[in-house]
């Protein structure tokens, strides 16, 4: 497991060299389980040196207005101009400051091998490759960091027996768990799915986060969730590129 953490925290600095379309989308259930309201959103994730930008490309399906799609231009054009102006010494220094707060985001899964108890219970072949399976359950006295989370959190992972990635997680809540400076709970009994790929025969990379809750939002909205988050099109970014809408075209 120890060896997994780290493996993984190497793939997510190989991820700022490529590009990739996130899409999010949100059902949101009323009491029979029947979908009363859906929003998807479609975005492209390019790092650009220091800067790694969002960019929206469409939303409910449909490509964005000319408009808003001129803004997105505009965003990429405006952080490309900004990060070509800065020295040399700027740019690292913007780029520590990305990588601690990488670390920081990281921080919790550095605590995952003391938080749980791991069993093998066995092994399985997924999308071709062997993995073992591993039963996660958390050590009641747990008291290190993110213990809230971690203690109230079980499940089961996939580690691929090559390249020690995690090919899939599977949680499910004990308890409820909060977010956000508890301004999002989920429930217990919510469960969240997350898969990865290999990409390139180089990197493993997010492929979907499905999220299927009870949650309360600023502790006042009560609502039932279903959420997948889908990424796709990795691929190596070039610097002499721009986005023009969703297409890339070499620079004139």
């Amino acid at each position: 497991m120890k060896r997994s953490v780290f493996v993984d925290n190497q793939h997510d600095e190989l991820r700022r060299d490529y590009t990739y379309d996130v899409l999010n989308e949100s059902r949101e259930l009323d009491d029979t389980g029947k979908v009363k309201k859906f929003t998807s959103t479609k975005t492209e994730v390019v790092t650009l040196g220091p800067k790694r930008l969002r960019l929206l490309v469409a939303r409910d399906g449909k490509p964005l207005p000319p408009a808003d799609a001129k803004k997105e231009r505009e965003k990429y054009e405006k952080a490309a101009q900004e990060v070509a102006r800065m020295s040399p010494a700027e740019k690292q220094k913007r780029m520590a400051e990305e990588h601690r707060r990488m670390d920081e985001d990281r921080a919790k899964f550095q605590h995952i091998p003391d938080a749980f108890k791991f069993t093998l219970a066995g092994e399985e072949t997924i999308n071709g490759r062997p993995a073992w399976k591993i039963k996660a359950t958390p050590i009641g006295n747990y008291s290190g960091p993110y213990a809230f989370l971690m203690r109230n959190m079980e499940g089961m992972l996939w580690i691929d027996k090559e390249d020690y990635a995690w090919v899939k997680v599977e949680a499910d809540t004990l308890g409820t768990v909060s977010f956000g400076w508890f301004l999002a709970r989920i429930a217990k009994d919510s469960k969240m799915t997350f898969e990865s790929t290999k990409v390139n025969d180089q990197l493993w990379a997010p492929s979907k986060i499905s999220i299927r809750a009870n949650a309360r939002i600023a502790l006042i909205k009560a609502i039932r969730l279903n959420q997948e988050i889908t990424f796709s099109r990795y691929r190596k970014f070039q610097a002499d590129s721009r986005i023009v809408a969703t297409d890339e075209v070499p620079e004139q």
